[in-house]
């Protein structure tokens, strides 16, 4: 009778706390909501961020105040929302290095797969492989034949360890099976500055980042990462269509939040995610700089674990080759 007693509270006060956790779901969101990106304000993870939020805070009536939790390849930022309360107003935007940073660095305050909740994947970015505009080669191959010959002194920019840049620069280096000389900065500005001013050599990084530049003529373009020509560069050739198939690659952004966070909320953020992409003012702006919204079945929070799980294996011996780590 005693056992029967017992159990019988248990399950009672279980219910008691799943009906809470529902009733407290169907209020949310009664406050504003703070979204963590890892990068510096004004960078392309920045932008996509901000445009989301935006139109999330329409459909959630609640505020999305975009804070900017810059350092460590955004490893920083992540384990802000990683330590937060899981309650929903605390959220995290960041992109592929959530899944890179896994490897990248030899201590991390969180476990990437196991600290988080998912929400939905945003967009998937794709990159330019770009240079100084006075540049030699004028087509990929004459870029990857004058980096093998000069390997020891070509220079390759980045805007820091983990950083989308990085990472594509990484990956360049795979695919042509060339190291070069790596040129990290303190953010997207001050390597692209650089490289306008031809004090670097080459860049690979996100199309929110170098389209005005390219259409300007400041600096030279060799081709996209994605998967086809892009509306905007149409001239451009894919990587895959200049000999490295290998490179072909997109900066995808998800939204997460911390561990425990009611699957509710997880739910009423993804609906809102899905709303927001179907923006046309998200689609229009995402289209000016290169992307699309992701499509409504990837902005779910089964789809974003999937991807992550995926970029983890896919990145590990990359990262390793290179030999690039971070403490």
């Amino acid at each position: 009778m005693k056992l029967f007693n017992a159990v019988l509270g248990a399950t009672a006060l279980a219910a008691v706390s799943l009906a809470s956790v529902q009733v407290y779901a169907q209020g949310y969101p009664e406050r504003q909501i703070t979204m963590v990106v890892p990068f510096a304000a004004g960078g392309p993870t920045d932008t996509v961020a901000r445009l989301v939020a935006e139109s999330m805070s329409k459909d959630l009536g609640q505020q999305i105040v975009v804070e900017n939790v810059g350092g460590a390849g955004g490893s920083l930022g992540a384990g802000r929302v990683a330590a937060a309360e899981a309650d929903g107003y605390t959220v995290l935007l960041h992109h592929i290095g959530m899944a890179t940073s896994a490897t990248l660095y030899r201590k991390l305050a969180y476990d990437t797969l196991n600290a988080f909740e998912y929400v939905g994947l945003v967009t998937d970015v794709p990159m330019t492989i770009v240079a100084r505009k006075d540049m030699e080669a004028n087509d990929l191959k004459g870029l990857v034949d004058y980096a093998k010959a000069n390997a020891d002194k070509v220079t390759v920019a980045n805007a820091g360890i983990g950083a989308a840049s990085h990472l594509c620069g990484m990956l360049f280096m795979s695919a042509i099976q060339t190291p070069l000389v790596t040129v990290p900065y303190k953010g997207t500005g001050p390597a692209m500055t650089d490289l306008l001013g031809g004090q670097v050599d080459i860049m690979c990084d996100q199309t929110t980042n170098t389209t005005k530049q390219i259409q300007g003529g400041t600096i030279k373009a060799y081709a996209v990462t994605s998967p086809e020509r892009l509306e905007i560069f149409k001239d451009l050739p894919t990587v895959k269509e200049a000999g490295l198939e290998s490179m072909t690659v997109g900066i995808w952004h998800g939204i997460y939040t911390p561990k425990g966070t009611p699957a509710e909320i997880n739910e009423r953020l993804s609906k809102s995610l899905q709303g927001a992409l179907k923006d046309p003012n998200i689609t229009a702006r995402f289209a000016e700089l290169g992307t699309k919204p992701s499509p409504e079945t990837d902005a779910t929070p089964a789809a974003l674990k999937a991807k992550l799980e995926s970029e983890i294996t896919r990145w590990k011996p990359i990262i390793e080759a290179a030999g690039q780590y971070a403490d």
